[in-house]
Protein backbone atom coordinates (compact mmCIF):
# COMPACT_ATOMS: atom_id res chain seq x y z
CA UNK A 1 0.00 0.00 0.00
CA UNK A 2 2.66 2.40 0.68
CA UNK A 3 4.57 1.60 -2.79
CA UNK A 4 1.31 2.21 -4.60
CA UNK A 5 0.27 5.45 -2.52
CA UNK A 6 4.10 7.08 -3.08
CA UNK A 7 3.79 6.15 -7.36
CA UNK A 8 0.43 7.63 -7.25
CA UNK A 9 1.59 10.85 -5.92
CA UNK A 10 4.58 10.86 -7.81
CA UNK A 11 2.85 10.70 -11.03
CA UNK A 12 0.03 13.26 -10.00
CA UNK A 13 3.65 15.57 -9.38
CA UNK A 14 4.92 14.88 -13.10
CA UNK A 15 1.18 15.81 -14.39
CA UNK A 16 0.81 18.93 -12.70
CA UNK A 17 4.45 19.30 -13.44
CA UNK A 18 3.70 19.10 -17.11
CA UNK A 19 0.92 22.35 -16.48
CA UNK A 20 2.77 24.48 -14.40
CA UNK A 21 5.53 27.35 -15.60
CA UNK A 22 7.51 26.23 -12.27
CA UNK A 23 6.80 23.03 -11.76
CA UNK A 24 9.26 20.04 -11.01
CA UNK A 25 10.44 17.81 -13.93
CA UNK A 26 10.07 14.39 -12.79
CA UNK A 27 12.07 12.17 -15.84
CA UNK A 28 11.36 8.38 -16.46
CA UNK A 29 14.92 7.46 -14.59
CA UNK A 30 13.85 9.69 -11.45
CA UNK A 31 10.95 7.84 -11.56
CA UNK A 32 12.86 4.39 -11.57
CA UNK A 33 15.06 5.05 -9.08
CA UNK A 34 12.03 5.81 -6.86
CA UNK A 35 10.73 2.38 -7.41
CA UNK A 36 13.67 0.78 -7.00
CA UNK A 37 13.84 2.63 -3.13
CA UNK A 38 10.56 1.30 -2.45
CA UNK A 39 11.47 -2.04 -3.21
CA UNK A 40 14.32 -1.86 -1.02
CA UNK A 41 12.31 -0.25 1.81
CA UNK A 42 9.25 -2.89 1.33
CA UNK A 43 12.21 -5.65 1.43
CA UNK A 44 13.39 -4.21 4.80
CA UNK A 45 10.37 -4.23 6.79
CA UNK A 46 8.51 -7.24 5.15
CA UNK A 47 12.44 -9.34 6.52
CA UNK A 48 13.67 -7.59 9.49
CA UNK A 49 16.44 -8.80 11.19
CA UNK A 50 16.63 -10.61 14.45
CA UNK A 51 18.87 -8.40 16.69
CA UNK A 52 19.95 -11.29 18.79
CA UNK A 53 21.27 -14.92 19.13
CA UNK A 54 18.38 -17.02 19.60
CA UNK A 55 18.68 -19.85 22.22
CA UNK A 56 17.54 -23.08 20.60
CA UNK A 57 16.57 -24.42 23.46
CA UNK A 58 13.91 -21.80 24.74
CA UNK A 59 13.55 -19.42 21.56
CA UNK A 60 14.45 -16.71 23.87
CA UNK A 61 16.05 -13.59 22.32
CA UNK A 62 19.35 -12.49 23.59
CA UNK A 63 21.53 -9.50 23.06
CA UNK A 64 24.35 -9.27 21.36
CA UNK A 65 27.17 -6.46 20.35
CA UNK A 66 26.19 -3.77 17.21
CA UNK A 67 27.93 -5.60 14.59
CA UNK A 68 28.21 -8.67 15.86
CA UNK A 69 28.42 -12.28 13.64
CA UNK A 70 26.74 -14.59 15.90
CA UNK A 71 25.78 -18.05 15.48
CA UNK A 72 22.08 -19.33 15.64
CA UNK A 73 22.05 -23.09 17.20
CA UNK A 74 18.66 -23.61 15.15
CA UNK A 75 19.85 -23.62 12.32
CA UNK A 76 23.90 -24.14 12.78
CA UNK A 77 24.81 -21.18 10.28
CA UNK A 78 26.54 -17.59 11.12
CA UNK A 79 24.45 -14.38 10.15
CA UNK A 80 25.29 -10.87 10.50
CA UNK A 81 23.22 -8.68 12.65
CA UNK A 82 22.02 -4.64 12.39
CA UNK A 83 21.32 -3.14 16.03
CA UNK A 84 18.13 -0.75 15.67
CA UNK A 85 18.36 2.26 18.19
CA UNK A 86 15.95 1.68 20.52
CA UNK A 87 14.54 -1.75 21.99
CA UNK A 88 11.13 -1.67 23.23
CA UNK A 89 9.08 -4.98 25.05
CA UNK A 90 8.44 -6.77 27.93
CA UNK A 91 5.93 -9.52 29.24
CA UNK A 92 2.81 -9.93 31.11
CA UNK A 93 0.72 -12.08 32.70
CA UNK A 94 -3.59 -12.06 33.88
CA UNK A 95 -4.13 -15.38 35.74
CA UNK A 96 -7.03 -16.83 38.13
CA UNK A 97 -6.91 -19.39 40.18
CA UNK A 98 -9.16 -21.70 43.05
CA UNK A 99 -7.60 -23.16 45.21
CA UNK A 100 -9.35 -25.78 47.36
CA UNK A 101 -7.35 -25.41 50.49
CA UNK A 102 -7.54 -22.83 53.51
CA UNK A 103 -5.38 -19.38 52.87
CA UNK A 104 -5.28 -18.89 56.88
CA UNK A 105 -1.94 -18.32 58.45
CA UNK A 106 -3.03 -20.54 60.71
CA UNK A 107 -3.19 -23.46 58.58
CA UNK A 108 0.14 -25.01 59.68
CA UNK A 109 -0.40 -24.48 62.96
CA UNK A 110 -1.23 -26.66 65.41
CA UNK A 111 -4.80 -27.91 64.80
CA UNK A 112 -4.81 -28.13 60.54
CA UNK A 113 -7.87 -30.11 60.44
CA UNK A 114 -9.89 -26.78 61.05
CA UNK A 115 -9.24 -25.99 57.71
CA UNK A 116 -9.55 -28.46 55.56
CA UNK A 117 -12.90 -28.19 54.12
CA UNK A 118 -11.75 -23.94 53.45
CA UNK A 119 -11.09 -22.61 49.92
CA UNK A 120 -10.49 -19.60 47.86
CA UNK A 121 -10.32 -17.77 44.92
CA UNK A 122 -7.94 -14.93 43.06
CA UNK A 123 -7.88 -12.94 40.30
CA UNK A 124 -4.41 -11.25 39.43
CA UNK A 125 -1.73 -9.57 37.39
CA UNK A 126 1.76 -11.34 38.89
CA UNK A 127 3.83 -10.12 36.68
CA UNK A 128 3.16 -6.36 33.88
CA UNK A 129 6.87 -5.68 33.03
CA UNK A 130 8.10 -2.51 30.22
CA UNK A 131 11.51 -2.88 28.81
CA UNK A 132 13.14 0.05 26.99
CA UNK A 133 16.65 -0.01 25.91
CA UNK A 134 18.94 2.00 23.52
CA UNK A 135 21.77 1.65 21.05
CA UNK A 136 24.37 4.94 21.20
CA UNK A 137 26.62 2.81 19.04
CA UNK A 138 30.43 1.93 19.28
CA UNK A 139 29.75 -0.62 21.51
CA UNK A 140 27.55 1.26 24.27
CA UNK A 141 23.67 0.82 25.38
CA UNK A 142 21.75 0.99 27.77
CA UNK A 143 18.82 -1.00 29.32
CA UNK A 144 15.62 -0.40 31.66
CA UNK A 145 12.83 -2.45 33.05
CA UNK A 146 9.73 -1.52 35.01
CA UNK A 147 7.78 -4.45 37.12
CA UNK A 148 4.17 -3.77 38.14
CA UNK A 149 3.53 -6.73 40.39
CA UNK A 150 0.10 -7.58 41.31
CA UNK A 151 -1.24 -4.62 39.43
CA UNK A 152 0.77 -2.14 41.11
CA UNK A 153 -0.18 0.14 43.94
CA UNK A 154 -3.10 2.48 44.74
CA UNK A 155 -2.92 4.88 47.57
CA UNK A 156 -4.83 8.05 47.81
CA UNK A 157 -5.07 11.32 50.05
CA UNK A 158 -8.84 11.88 50.42
CA UNK A 159 -11.79 13.88 52.33
CA UNK A 160 -13.82 11.70 54.90
CA UNK A 161 -17.10 13.69 55.11
CA UNK A 162 -18.54 11.38 57.21
CA UNK A 163 -15.22 12.39 59.91
CA UNK A 164 -15.70 15.96 59.93
CA UNK A 165 -13.74 16.45 56.76
CA UNK A 166 -10.24 14.91 57.88
CA UNK A 167 -7.83 13.69 55.28
CA UNK A 168 -7.08 10.28 55.17
CA UNK A 169 -4.60 8.39 53.20
CA UNK A 170 -5.87 4.98 51.68
CA UNK A 171 -4.54 2.43 50.20
CA UNK A 172 -7.27 0.90 47.51
CA UNK A 173 -4.69 -1.44 46.14
CA UNK A 174 -1.91 -3.54 47.11
CA UNK A 175 1.28 -4.11 44.83
CA UNK A 176 4.45 -3.30 43.68
CA UNK A 177 6.52 -1.25 41.18
CA UNK A 178 10.24 -2.07 40.82
CA UNK A 179 12.91 -1.09 38.66
CA UNK A 180 14.15 -4.44 37.64
CA UNK A 181 17.09 -3.60 35.41
CA UNK A 182 18.97 0.10 34.62
CA UNK A 183 22.63 -0.84 32.97
CA UNK A 184 24.60 0.54 31.30
CA UNK A 185 27.24 -1.62 29.09
CA UNK A 186 30.14 -1.61 26.59
CA UNK A 187 30.58 -4.13 23.95
CA UNK A 188 34.17 -4.70 22.97
CA UNK A 189 33.60 -7.74 20.81
CA UNK A 190 31.89 -10.86 21.00
CA UNK A 191 33.89 -11.97 24.01
CA UNK A 192 34.30 -9.15 26.07
CA UNK A 193 30.98 -7.10 27.39
CA UNK A 194 31.16 -5.23 30.97
CA UNK A 195 27.51 -4.12 32.17
CA UNK A 196 27.17 -1.84 35.06
CA UNK A 197 23.98 -1.49 36.69
CA UNK A 198 21.01 -3.16 38.44
CA UNK A 199 20.82 -5.97 36.45
CA UNK A 200 19.31 -10.12 36.96
CA UNK A 201 20.86 -12.51 38.92
CA UNK A 202 20.81 -15.73 36.76
CA UNK A 203 21.55 -17.90 39.27
CA UNK A 204 18.70 -21.09 38.61
CA UNK A 205 16.66 -21.67 35.33
CA UNK A 206 13.89 -19.36 36.58
CA UNK A 207 15.75 -16.04 36.97
CA UNK A 208 17.85 -16.53 33.85
CA UNK A 209 13.90 -17.66 32.50
CA UNK A 210 11.37 -15.93 33.56
CA UNK A 211 9.41 -14.85 30.66
CA UNK A 212 5.86 -16.47 31.32
CA UNK A 213 6.25 -17.98 27.26
CA UNK A 214 9.13 -20.29 28.67
CA UNK A 215 7.50 -22.18 30.94
CA UNK A 216 4.10 -24.24 30.87
CA UNK A 217 2.74 -23.41 34.43
CA UNK A 218 0.27 -21.13 34.96
CA UNK A 219 2.88 -19.09 37.68
CA UNK A 220 6.29 -19.87 38.22
CA UNK A 221 7.90 -22.81 39.29
CA UNK A 222 7.30 -22.87 43.18
CA UNK A 223 11.03 -24.45 43.98
CA UNK A 224 13.24 -22.11 43.07
CA UNK A 225 10.62 -19.00 43.88
CA UNK A 226 10.29 -19.74 46.70
CA UNK A 227 13.66 -20.62 48.48
CA UNK A 228 15.86 -17.46 46.10
CA UNK A 229 14.98 -14.30 44.80
CA UNK A 230 12.59 -13.90 41.93
CA UNK A 231 13.32 -12.24 39.82
CA UNK A 232 16.35 -11.75 41.25
CA UNK A 233 17.83 -8.39 40.61
CA UNK A 234 20.88 -6.06 42.27
CA UNK A 235 23.46 -3.30 41.43
CA UNK A 236 26.33 -5.20 40.06
CA UNK A 237 29.21 -5.26 37.34
CA UNK A 238 29.37 -7.94 35.26
CA UNK A 239 31.87 -9.51 32.79
CA UNK A 240 30.05 -11.09 30.10
CA UNK A 241 30.74 -12.98 26.64
CA UNK A 242 29.80 -15.79 23.66
CA UNK A 243 32.01 -17.77 21.49
CA UNK A 244 31.09 -18.81 18.14
CA UNK A 245 30.52 -22.28 19.13
CA UNK A 246 27.65 -22.08 21.71
CA UNK A 247 29.23 -20.82 25.20
CA UNK A 248 28.15 -18.06 27.18
CA UNK A 249 29.45 -16.89 30.05
CA UNK A 250 29.13 -14.21 32.94
CA UNK A 251 30.56 -13.60 35.70
CA UNK A 252 29.10 -10.82 38.20
CA UNK A 253 30.45 -8.83 41.37
CA UNK A 254 27.77 -7.48 43.52
CA UNK A 255 26.47 -6.72 47.43
CA UNK A 256 25.69 -9.73 49.77
CA UNK A 257 21.97 -10.88 51.00
CA UNK A 258 20.98 -9.49 54.37
CA UNK A 259 20.91 -12.18 57.15
CA UNK A 260 18.21 -10.45 58.88
CA UNK A 261 15.22 -10.96 56.87
CA UNK A 262 16.20 -14.93 56.14
CA UNK A 263 12.79 -16.71 57.11
CA UNK A 264 11.60 -20.09 57.72
CA UNK A 265 9.26 -20.42 54.53
CA UNK A 266 11.74 -18.59 51.90
CA UNK A 267 14.89 -19.48 53.21
CA UNK A 268 17.21 -16.04 51.75
CA UNK A 269 15.09 -14.99 49.40
CA UNK A 270 13.45 -11.97 51.33
CA UNK A 271 17.30 -10.94 51.80
CA UNK A 272 17.92 -9.41 48.49
CA UNK A 273 15.70 -6.79 49.19
CA UNK A 274 16.10 -3.62 51.19
CA UNK A 275 13.90 -1.53 53.44
CA UNK A 276 16.25 1.31 53.18
CA UNK A 277 16.49 3.95 50.38
CA UNK A 278 20.19 2.17 49.48
CA UNK A 279 21.27 -1.37 49.27
CA UNK A 280 23.50 -1.95 52.73
CA UNK A 281 26.76 -3.57 51.20
CA UNK A 282 29.05 -4.33 54.21
CA UNK A 283 29.55 -7.56 52.78
CA UNK A 284 30.15 -8.78 48.77
CA UNK A 285 28.93 -12.04 46.61
CA UNK A 286 30.13 -13.28 43.40
CA UNK A 287 27.87 -14.73 40.89
CA UNK A 288 28.34 -16.80 37.79
CA UNK A 289 26.85 -18.43 34.72
CA UNK A 290 27.80 -20.55 31.69
CA UNK A 291 24.86 -21.83 29.16
CA UNK A 292 26.23 -24.42 26.14
CA UNK A 293 24.03 -24.54 23.46
CA UNK A 294 26.30 -25.72 20.50
CA UNK A 295 24.03 -28.60 19.84
CA UNK A 296 20.76 -28.57 17.73
CA UNK A 297 18.02 -27.41 20.59
CA UNK A 298 19.25 -28.08 23.43
CA UNK A 299 20.66 -25.99 26.49
CA UNK A 300 22.71 -26.81 29.39
CA UNK A 301 23.62 -24.36 31.78
CA UNK A 302 25.51 -24.65 35.35
CA UNK A 303 24.98 -21.73 37.75
CA UNK A 304 25.94 -20.25 41.22
CA UNK A 305 26.12 -17.38 43.86
CA UNK A 306 28.57 -17.18 47.01
CA UNK A 307 28.76 -14.58 49.38
CA UNK A 308 28.45 -13.70 53.09
CA UNK A 309 25.44 -12.18 54.68
CA UNK A 310 25.79 -11.76 58.40
CA UNK A 311 27.38 -8.20 58.89
CA UNK A 312 24.70 -6.47 55.61
CA UNK A 313 22.80 -4.92 58.69
CA UNK A 314 22.12 -1.36 60.33
CA UNK A 315 20.80 -3.00 63.61
CA UNK A 316 24.41 -3.20 65.03
CA UNK A 317 27.64 -1.49 64.36
CA UNK A 318 30.94 -3.89 63.43
CA UNK A 319 32.43 -2.99 66.82
CA UNK A 320 29.35 -4.06 68.80
CA UNK A 321 29.39 -7.68 66.80
CA UNK A 322 33.31 -8.13 67.80
CA UNK A 323 32.73 -7.63 71.18
CA UNK A 324 29.58 -10.10 70.84
CA UNK A 325 29.45 -13.92 70.76
CA UNK A 326 28.50 -13.10 66.98
CA UNK A 327 32.55 -12.36 66.11
CA UNK A 328 33.17 -15.12 63.70
CA UNK A 329 29.86 -15.58 62.19
CA UNK A 330 29.98 -15.29 58.81
CA UNK A 331 26.40 -16.37 57.46
CA UNK A 332 27.90 -17.23 54.01
CA UNK A 333 25.20 -18.26 51.34
CA UNK A 334 26.75 -20.84 49.04
CA UNK A 335 24.34 -21.84 45.74
CA UNK A 336 24.95 -23.97 43.30
CA UNK A 337 22.23 -25.06 40.28
CA UNK A 338 21.82 -26.66 37.08
CA UNK A 339 19.25 -26.27 34.58
CA UNK A 340 18.65 -27.05 30.73
CA UNK A 341 16.31 -26.99 28.08
CA UNK A 342 15.48 -29.11 24.73
CA UNK A 343 13.30 -28.33 21.86
CA UNK A 344 12.44 -30.27 18.52
CA UNK A 345 10.38 -32.21 16.95
CA UNK A 346 7.23 -31.14 18.88
CA UNK A 347 8.88 -31.78 22.10
CA UNK A 348 10.14 -29.20 24.66
CA UNK A 349 12.34 -30.75 28.11
CA UNK A 350 13.00 -28.17 30.75
CA UNK A 351 14.01 -28.67 34.30
CA UNK A 352 16.23 -27.48 37.02
CA UNK A 353 18.23 -28.88 40.15
CA UNK A 354 19.21 -26.13 43.31
CA UNK A 355 20.97 -26.88 46.45
CA UNK A 356 21.76 -23.68 49.20
CA UNK A 357 23.66 -23.90 52.26
CA UNK A 358 23.73 -21.28 54.71
CA UNK A 359 27.19 -21.30 57.57
CA UNK A 360 25.94 -20.23 60.76
CA UNK A 361 22.51 -20.72 60.42
CA UNK A 362 21.88 -21.92 64.45
CA UNK A 363 23.49 -18.73 65.30
CA UNK A 364 21.69 -16.20 62.79
CA UNK A 365 18.47 -17.65 63.65
CA UNK A 366 19.36 -17.00 67.28
CA UNK A 367 20.21 -13.73 66.52
CA UNK A 368 17.79 -13.03 64.70
CA UNK A 369 15.22 -14.13 67.29
CA UNK A 370 16.43 -11.85 69.73
CA UNK A 371 16.33 -8.50 67.31
CA UNK A 372 13.77 -6.03 68.73
CA UNK A 373 9.66 -5.59 67.85
CA UNK A 374 10.19 -3.18 65.76
CA UNK A 375 12.87 -4.66 63.17
CA UNK A 376 12.93 -5.46 59.55
CA UNK A 377 13.66 -9.20 60.98
CA UNK A 378 10.70 -11.91 60.86
CA UNK A 379 12.79 -13.35 63.91
CA UNK A 380 11.93 -17.02 62.34
CA UNK A 381 14.15 -20.08 62.39
CA UNK A 382 16.40 -20.10 59.28
CA UNK A 383 18.02 -23.27 57.38
CA UNK A 384 21.26 -24.08 56.82
CA UNK A 385 20.29 -25.64 53.59
CA UNK A 386 17.69 -25.79 51.26
CA UNK A 387 16.66 -27.26 47.89
CA UNK A 388 14.70 -27.30 44.82
CA UNK A 389 13.98 -29.49 41.40
CA UNK A 390 11.73 -29.30 38.76
CA UNK A 391 10.75 -30.78 35.60
CA UNK A 392 8.22 -30.37 32.66
CA UNK A 393 7.51 -32.35 29.34
CA UNK A 394 5.23 -30.88 26.74
CA UNK A 395 4.28 -32.08 23.34
CA UNK A 396 2.83 -29.93 20.38
CA UNK A 397 0.27 -31.18 19.00
CA UNK A 398 -0.15 -28.66 16.14
CA UNK A 399 3.99 -29.82 15.34
CA UNK A 400 2.08 -32.31 13.61
CA UNK A 401 -0.07 -30.31 10.80
CA UNK A 402 1.95 -28.36 7.92
CA UNK A 403 -0.65 -25.60 7.76
CA UNK A 404 -0.65 -24.85 11.51
CA UNK A 405 3.45 -24.71 11.85
CA UNK A 406 3.45 -22.62 9.06
CA UNK A 407 1.30 -20.30 10.90
CA UNK A 408 3.71 -20.68 14.05
CA UNK A 409 0.64 -21.87 16.24
CA UNK A 410 1.18 -24.33 19.10
CA UNK A 411 -0.70 -26.63 21.11
CA UNK A 412 0.99 -28.35 24.03
CA UNK A 413 0.19 -30.91 26.60
CA UNK A 414 2.59 -31.27 29.52
CA UNK A 415 3.16 -32.50 33.20
CA UNK A 416 5.46 -30.93 35.69
CA UNK A 417 6.70 -31.79 39.02
CA UNK A 418 8.28 -30.19 41.60
CA UNK A 419 9.76 -31.07 44.87
CA UNK A 420 11.60 -27.85 46.98
CA UNK A 421 12.08 -27.72 51.10
CA UNK A 422 13.10 -24.20 52.49
CA UNK A 423 13.81 -26.04 55.78
CA UNK A 424 15.51 -28.88 54.76
CA UNK A 425 18.33 -29.50 57.50
CA UNK A 426 18.11 -27.12 60.65
CA UNK A 427 19.04 -27.22 63.72
CA UNK A 428 18.06 -27.66 67.62
CA UNK A 429 14.77 -28.13 66.71
CA UNK A 430 12.33 -31.25 66.52
CA UNK A 431 12.55 -32.72 63.36
CA UNK A 432 9.34 -32.09 62.05
CA UNK A 433 8.12 -28.77 63.48
CA UNK A 434 8.41 -27.25 59.88
CA UNK A 435 7.66 -30.05 57.55
CA UNK A 436 5.40 -28.12 56.15
CA UNK A 437 7.94 -26.03 54.36
CA UNK A 438 8.47 -28.84 52.33
CA UNK A 439 6.25 -30.44 49.71
CA UNK A 440 5.95 -32.37 46.06
CA UNK A 441 3.53 -30.99 43.24
CA UNK A 442 2.59 -32.35 40.60
CA UNK A 443 0.77 -30.29 37.81
CA UNK A 444 -0.92 -31.01 34.32
CA UNK A 445 -2.02 -28.47 31.69
CA UNK A 446 -2.15 -27.52 28.32
CA UNK A 447 -0.43 -24.23 27.07
CA UNK A 448 -1.86 -22.64 23.54
CA UNK A 449 0.01 -20.45 21.24
CA UNK A 450 -1.88 -18.91 18.87
CA UNK A 451 0.98 -16.41 18.07
CA UNK A 452 4.38 -17.09 19.23
CA UNK A 453 4.27 -13.79 21.74
CA UNK A 454 1.05 -14.98 23.57
CA UNK A 455 -0.24 -17.77 25.10
CA UNK A 456 -3.36 -19.27 27.04
CA UNK A 457 -2.58 -21.55 29.97
CA UNK A 458 -4.74 -23.89 31.79
CA UNK A 459 -3.05 -25.92 34.74
CA UNK A 460 -4.61 -28.42 37.69
CA UNK A 461 -1.94 -29.03 40.30
CA UNK A 462 -1.63 -30.72 43.58
CA UNK A 463 0.57 -30.28 46.32
CA UNK A 464 1.30 -33.04 48.57
CA UNK A 465 2.82 -31.77 51.90
CA UNK A 466 5.56 -34.19 54.15
CA UNK A 467 4.28 -36.95 56.90
CA UNK A 468 5.94 -36.58 59.93
CA UNK A 469 5.19 -37.54 63.60
CA UNK A 470 1.72 -36.84 65.07
CA UNK A 471 1.42 -35.39 68.22
CA UNK A 472 -0.31 -39.04 69.48
CA UNK A 473 2.92 -40.53 68.28
CA UNK A 474 1.79 -41.77 65.40
CA UNK A 475 3.47 -40.82 61.80
CA UNK A 476 1.62 -39.65 58.57
CA UNK A 477 0.08 -36.71 57.21
CA UNK A 478 0.74 -33.14 59.66
CA UNK A 479 -1.33 -30.93 56.68
CA UNK A 480 -4.09 -30.81 54.45
CA UNK A 481 -2.49 -31.43 50.74
CA UNK A 482 -3.21 -28.38 48.42
CA UNK A 483 -4.71 -29.10 44.81
CA UNK A 484 -5.79 -26.15 42.72
CA UNK A 485 -6.80 -25.33 39.52
CA UNK A 486 -5.31 -21.77 37.33
CA UNK A 487 -5.51 -20.41 34.40
CA UNK A 488 -3.96 -17.66 32.84
CA UNK A 489 -3.31 -15.67 29.50
CA UNK A 490 0.48 -14.56 29.47
CA UNK A 491 2.34 -12.40 26.35
CA UNK A 492 6.20 -11.79 25.61
CA UNK A 493 7.31 -9.63 22.91
CA UNK A 494 11.03 -7.51 22.61
CA UNK A 495 10.94 -5.62 19.24
CA UNK A 496 13.86 -2.95 17.26
CA UNK A 497 12.77 0.32 16.18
Amino acid sequence: MKRQAIILIALILCVLGAHAEDSIKVSAADMQALIQRIERLEQKTANPNNLGYVDGATGASKQVPKDTTVTDTMPKQKKKYQRGKFTIGGYGEVTAKHCFFSNNYLRYGKNPEKYANDHYGEFDLPHVVIYLGYDFGHGWSVGTEIEFEHGGTESAIEIEEEEGGEYESEIERGGEVALEQFWLQKAFNRYAIIRAGMQVIPVGGLNAHHEPTEYFSVYRNEGEFTIIPSTWHEVALTFMGSTENGWHYQAMFLPGLDSDRFNRKNWVKPGAGSPYEFKLANVFAGAARVDYTGVKGLRLSLSGYCGNSFRNTLSKTNAELDASAYKNVKGTVSIGAFDFAYKDYGVVLRGSFMYGHLSDAAAITQYNISMRKGSVSSKQWVASDALAAGFEAGYDFFSLNKKLVEKKQAFYVFGRYDYYDSMFKYDNQPTDMYAWCGRHRAAVGINYFPIPQIGVKAEFSYGILKQGTRADGTRGKLYNDEPQIAIGIVYAGFYEL
